[in-house]
């Protein structure tokens, strides 16, 4: 057998072994509740799901955030404005779905490899290019949306100023 097979098919085993250990639940007398990697008398294997984990980048594969800053400024120095035309700041309105339609604009117009960006509430809702986006059963009352170009890698380069709005919808409870 070739040794060299022989390392790799062990260190596989050995790096496998850890993931599939099993855990053991066993209840006493009393009730209470034990967890153990050892079977013991009365106890039964449970499956664990696997941890969710993130690797985050090295320091040194992460660009320089100098660099970043001026080339999201030179991007975004194109452009004089972004904004919504609808719906109005402080404008209230009804929707029977919570359907919200957003539509947006920039001096000059967006460039190819540029998309607009909704967010709502502080939470992106949405990406286009066309101008147009739509934002399906928003909840009745008071938001703020805010209005963002961001570049090919996602990169906000330009923020217009946030708008807030309301919604009225017909209660669930009539």
């Amino acid at each position: 057998m070739n040794p060299r097979l022989g390392i790799t098919a062990g260190l596989l085993l050995l790096i496998a072994g850890p993931v599939a250990a099993e855990v053991y639940r066993n209840v006493d007398a009393q009730g209470n509740v034990t967890f153990s990697d050892e079977p013991s008398k009365g106890s039964e294997a449970i499956k664990v799901k696997p941890v969710t984990t993130i690797t985050l980048p090295k320091p040194q594969n992460v660009r320089e955030t100098d660099k970043l800053r001026e080339e999201v400024k030179r991007e975004g120095s194109i452009y004089e404005s972004v904004s919504f035309s609808y719906p109005e700041d402080e404008q209230a309105f009804y929707s029977g779905s919570g359907d919200v339609r957003f539509e947006m604009r920039s001096t000059p117009g967006l460039e190819p490899d540029h998309r607009y960006e909704v967010t709502l509430d502080g939470q992106p809702v949405g990406q286009s290019s066309s101008g147009t986006i739509t934002v399906s059963n928003v909840f009745r009352g008071t938001h703020e949306a805010g209005i963002h170009i961001v570049d090919q890698n996602g990169v906000q380069i330009k923020t217009g100023s946030p708008i807030r709005f309301t919604v009225h919808r017909p209660s669930t409870q009539n």
